[in-house]
Formats: structure tokens, sequence, C-alpha cells
């Protein structure tokens, strides 16, 4: 027993010859112990009260002093309930104020003082006595919580706190003795207190608990710091519960974080700093936290910065590239993505294990540009070469990857015959892709639209059909195409209604877009003044989303609105072009200035723009002033081909000197599309101006054959 006094902790080589609890004859004189063996023995309470008393005569210890070494005994012998009985003979709330006058005057005598000063008061508790009153709360606590009482458990891991603090209010000195007992036993309870509290289930408790923690200076080593840090963040993030912050804890001023996400987010930050300042050690559950709190509230350049910032050898070179390629690719920034990717998949990796996901976000992104069609083509072809060596499970994947970029590359390609090899790869792929994967949605959407582009209709609906079948809840883009599918083969009508049936099923983008498609069926239907109508709903509802953004005041939805901004923005421009056209056919001009004048407001630079102000002047027989918008618009975007038809139209109407320019144009625009049917159309009448009957006849008949299947809407 007289180890007891030094406050170190019981050790035993052999487990203790003694009955079961000493402490519960105290209360109990009648009870058995529950220890089978030789000491089944019956205690009578002068017994328990002649042991206390040797011990206060040996030790010089009162009567809280002796409870809390015999509950400590009991505790460390695993006899909880003994143990609590014990613990509960000690008047905790009486105690108090002397241990709270202790510990101040421990930290006075700590301070340097000056000559003269008087001597500590006597009478008061000596730090040992206070250590061993809050190790004897610390651990009723912990008896509590082994007896699954965790609410009473955290109520009494708490009294250490308010004592503490109470004598400290400021935290804990730095110059503290590292051997001062009462300081371990408040680290102790710091860390134990919100576990209980999220056992008990009281998650707004367990994180203020943690807050209580990290607010003040304790002493804490760096390491336990950051794990309480990285709980604290972990419980905002996925605990489910929106606490919000005290006042007192306001200690940032007006930067002080608004709601859960942004005080973990601020927390991951701090320990991302300790990281990289070499103050922790690496901890990848804090990259996973920061990487959930970061991608949830869509800021992935910081998430970027972040990944950066890691020190070399904790991620190797392929997985730190493929990471921020996914950062860069989330915040919309592709081109960085695609040139950290290559890195992944060049030269310089040759040597090591290639990285597969690496290879196939690389094709991904190449099948979502046009302009990395050739590039997505290689990497796709070594993805299916190595799919077939380390995993035949992305092997469908590859292929469905090759179809889109051979599809791409077709629709840039400048030679017919090589445009008829990649369709021709492109239909194959995509099939063998849909053999491996027969329930995947996108594989047959894909089918569909390359189907689409190349005008086997009967193929591209039936395929179209099954995507819808495939995706429970619709897909705006499948009703998309097969609205444009439907009104290539002239059913208008069905096409119509498929657009009614979406605008009640598809979310809010997806409706103006369909609003907008519908307007264009009325237009292909003749019905100017529906059409009309339409687009006055549909600029109504941009309008009102322009008012909901300004009202946006917090950081997840602002972010949303303006992702979505852009969007709005070019299918509210699309929608002014498309009326001026529509004015300008029905010779309504001052509308049709309006509406142009409307358009150019939201973007200057725009190739369509630029076309449908031509539109208008060709209409009002304003041929040079037609030419110069022509221009313009060929000026911003070269290979825009309604600028180069309308240009060849105009110059034919100038005379037989411009002929020879007007037909280098249009086969310009055949070779750029070559299902073009106003192309094959103006070649006609070119080559009838000129004389050459039968291939204005050919002309006309492919013409009439690519008009016979063409939406009213480009199927890209």
């Amino acid at each position: 027993m007289l180890c007891a006094c030094s406050g170190e902790q019981f050790k035993f080589e052999e487990p203790p010859q003694s009955p079961e609890s000493l402490a519960t004859r105290d209360f109990s004189a009648s009870c058995l112990s529950s220890r089978t063996g030789d000491w089944d023995l019956k205690f009578e309470d002068s017994q328990v009260d002649e042991v206390e008393s040797t011990l206060k005569e040996a030790l010089s210890l009162n009567y809280e002093e002796a409870r809390a070494l015999l509950g400590r005994l009991e505790y460390q012998r695993g006899n909880f309930d003994a143990a609590l009985q014990v613990f509960q003979g000690i008047g905790i709330r009486s105690l108090t104020p002397r241990m709270v006058k202790a510990i101040t005057e421990k930290i006075r005598e700590e301070k340097p003082r000056p000559k003269g000063d008087s001597a500590p008061p006597t009478g008061v508790l000596s730090m040992h006595s206070v250590s061993l009153l809050l190790e004897a709360i610390l651990l009723k606590a912990k008896s509590l919580e082994e007896l699954g009482r965790y609410i009473e458990s955290a109520k009494e891991c708490r009294i250490i706190l308010d004592t503490v603090e109470s004598a400290l209010p400021n935290g804990m000195p730095e110059f503290i003795g590292e051997d001062c007992k009462f300081q371990e036993m408040l680290h102790k309870a710091l860390e134990l207190l919100p576990t209980l509290w999220i056992k008990g289930g009281y998650l707004d408790e367990a994180i203020n608990a943690y807050r209580r923690v990290l607010v003040k200076p304790w002493n804490l080593d760096p390491n336990k710091l950051a794990a309480i840090e990285k709980e604290l963040a972990g419980t905002l993030l996925y605990g489910g519960v929106e606490a919000s912050l005290p006042l007192k804890f306001y200690v940032f001023g007006p930067r002080t974080p608004k709601n859960n996400v942004e005080e973990a987010i601020l927390l991951l930050l701090i320990l991302m700093r300790k990281v990289v300042m070499q103050e922790i050690n690496w901890d990848p559950e804090i990259m996973n936290h920061l990487t959930f709190a970061l991608s949830i509230t869509r800021q992935f350049e910081l998430l970027a910065e972040h990944v950066e910032q890691i020190l070399p050898g904790i991620y190797s070179r392929a997985e730190r590239w493929y990471f921020l390629a996914l950062c860069y690719n989330a915040a919309g920034q592709n081109e960085t993505a695609l040139n950290l990717l290559m890195k992944v998949c060049g030269s310089s990796e040759v040597k090591q294990k290639p990285h597969f996901h690496s290879f196939l976000l690389l094709a991904k992104l190449c099948s979502e540009d046009t302009k990395y069609a050739r590039d997505g083509i290689k990497c796709a072809s070594r993805m299916i070469d190595m799919a077939s060596e380390h995993s035949k499970h992305f092997n469908a994947e590859s292929h469905k990857f090759l179809g889109v970029c051979y599809g791409n590359a077709a629709r840039a390609s400048v030679s017919d015959s090589e445009r008829a090899l990649f369709q021709k790869e492109s239909l194959n792929s995509l099939r063998v892709s849909s053999l491996g994967r027969r329930h995947d949605p996108e594989v047959m959407f894909n089918i569909s639209l390359e189907n689409a582009v190349q005008r086997n209709l009967d193929a591209a609906f039936y395929s179209a059909m099954a995507y819808s079948n495939m995706v429970a809840d619709g897909s705006g883009r499948g009703w998309k195409l097969l609205t444009l599918i439907l009104s290539a083969e002239r059913r208008l009508k069905d096409a119509e209604t498929i657009v009614d049936f979406a605008l009640d099923e598809a979310e809010r983008m997806d409706q103006l877009e369909f609003l907008r498609l519908k307007a264009v069926l009325k237009i292909a239907q003749e019905q100017p003044k529906q059409a009309i109508e339409t687009y006055r709903i549909l600029l109504a509802l941009i309008q009102a989303r322009d008012e909901l953004q300004l009202q946006a005041t917090n950081l997840n939805q602002s972010k949303d609105l303006e992702l979505e901004a852009a969007a709005e923005r070019a299918l509210e421009r699309a929608a002014w072009q498309d009326l001026a056209a529509i004015y300008s056919k029905l010779a309504s001009w001052a509308d049709a200035e309006i509406c142009l004048n409307k358009a150019r407001t939201l973007n200057l630079h725009c190739p369509r723009g630029w076309h449908t102000t031509g539109k208008y002047f060709e209409a009002r027989s304003l041929y040079k002033e037609a030419l110069v918008s022509y221009s313009l618009s060929l000026s911003v975007d070269p290979d825009y081909i309604p600028s180069i038809i309308s240009t060849a139209e105009v110059l034919m109407k100038c005379g037989n000197q411009s002929l020879p320019i007007a037909r280098s144009l249009l086969m310009n625009a055949v070779r750029l599309d070559p299902t073009s049917h106003e192309a094959w159309f103006n070649l006609g009448v070119l080559s009838k101006m000129e004389g050459l009957l039968l291939q204005a006849a050919d002309f006309f008949q492919a013409a009439h054959e690519l008009q016979l299947s063409a939406p009213p809407q480009s199927f890209i």
C-alpha cells in the first residue's frame, strides 16, 4: 500500500490473495465475495473500518484519500461495482473549492516570486492529494463506462475539467513540471470526455467537449492534440448533427466558421500544415477527411494545392499526378488534368508499373474532347492490351472509350476514307463493349448516339429505347436523343410528346433545355407563334433563376449556382438568337434587332450570334453587311459550317465572278460535315448555275436524302 503515496499505479507480480473487495463490506455487511477459492469469507463493517484506520495511521491519509486508494485497487482488480461504491463515498463537491485553491497556489508557487512575497498559506491541500482525488474521479468515470452508464460517466469526467478550468481559466501554463500528476489526470479526462458523450449518443455534447480541449492550451502532446483535432473534424463531417459554435468559441472574429463543414475544413487545414512542417506524423485519414470536405464544398483547386504540398515519398509520382488530375478534372480544368495524366502514361514512366486508373481517366477525358480523340484512341488501345494481361474486368470499359474516341475522330477527320473507317471502328468497339457489359446504360447511349450521327435511325431508336429502360428514373440526355431521333424520322408529334413528358420529370437545367427543344419543334412544324410563346416562358424562368442566385448567401449554394450560370447564359443567348431568326423570317425587323442586341450583350464573340446577324441583313437584302457579319463569325470559328454555307449563298447572289469562291466554301463545308443537306443543296444550285446539270441532280438527290433524316438540332 505504501507505493500508493507516490502516485504510481499498482503493479502485481501475481494476483493478490485477498478477499474480493474490502470496500463492499463497508456498504453491505452481509455480502459474500464473488470470487471462488479459499477466500470465501464474510467480513463485518468493523473489519473495513479497521483497514481504513490502518491506512490513515500508516500513510497519514484522510478519509477521502484512503477511499481513493481503495477505489483504485478495486478498479485495477476489475471490481467496477465495488470501485464505484468506494468512490461514491468521497464528497467531491465539498472538496472542489479546496482543490481549485490548491491548483492556484501550485501555479503561484511555480512562478518566480519577488523577495518578501508571502509564503503559501497553510491548510491548503497538497498537489499529491489533488492528483489522488482527480484520479479517483477519473477512475469513477471509467468504472461507470465499464458498466455501460455513459452519461453518468461523462458528467463525472466533466467535473475534472470544470475543476481545473476554474483554477486555470487561461489554460495550463508551460512552466508546470513534467512530473505533475494532476496534469496527467487532466489530459486523460480531456481525451475521455468526448468519447463518453459519443458512446452515450450525445454528439453535440461530444463536439463541444472536443472544442473545449482545443480552445485553450492544456500542454497536450502534439500528436495527441492532432488526434483530437482529427476526431473533431471527423465528427463534424460525418456525425449528422449541426452543432452551432457557442459564442465563447468565436476566437477568429468574422472569420469564425459558420457551420460544421467550414469548422472541419479549418481543423484539417491546420493539421495538413502541421504535417507539412513535420510537427506531426503523416496520417492518411487527415487527407481522406480533407478530400471529402473540400469535395462536398466543390473547392477542388484548394484540394489540389494541398496535394501538391504533400512531402515526397508519401505518394508515388503516378499516384500524386492521378490525384491531382482528379482534382483539376472536378474543378473543370480538363487541360491541366490531361497534361498530368499524359505524364503518368508517358515515356518517363515506362519502366514503372502501369498505373491503370490513370490510363482509364485519360481515355475518359480524351473521349469528352474531339481535339484529343486520336490520343484517346492510342490510350484506349493500350488499355485493352493491359486489360488482357492484368484486369479483364476493364476490357469492356476500354472498348467503350475506344468507340467514343473513334466516333469523335471521325467527326474531326478531313478524309472521307478515314472518316468511314473511324465510323466503322467506333460501332465495332461499342458493340464489343456491350457484349462485356450488357446492362451498362453508358454503352447503350453511345451506340445510339453514334448510329444517330451516322443516320442509322432505326438502330439508333432501338438503342435509345434500351437506354431509357435501363435508366430507372429517366435521363435528360436520353430523352433528348430520343426526341431528336423521332424528329429526324419526321415523327414530330411523337417527339413533342416525349418533350412534354420530360418537362414534368427532368431536373431544372434539363427542363430549360427541353423548353428550347420544344420551341425548335414548333418551328419545324411551322408554328412560329407557339415557338415565340415557348421562348418567352424559357426566358422568364432564366430571369427568375438569376434573382435566386443573387439571394444565395450560402457558400455551397452559390458555388452550385455559379456552375450552372454559364450553361444558363449560353441557353439564354441561344434563345435570343432563335427569336431573332424567327422575327427575321417574319420580317419583323425591330423585334429581330432587339433580340440580336440582347444576344450580343451576353456574348459578343459568338460565331452563331454573328451568323444570325448576317441572316438578318441577308433577309433585308443588305448583302454587304451580311458578308461582314459572316466574316466576323468565321473569324471567331473558321470551321463554323452555317456561316461558311451562308457566305457561299451570298456570293452566289453577287454574280458569276464569285462562283469559284462559293464552290470552294461549299466543298469545305461538305468536307467538315458530309451530312449537311444545306451544303449539298447549295452545291446543286451552284452546279445548275454553271450548267453542270447531271452533277446538280446528284447533289440535289444527296441533299434530299439527307434532309429526310436531318434533326432540327444537331445530335452532338
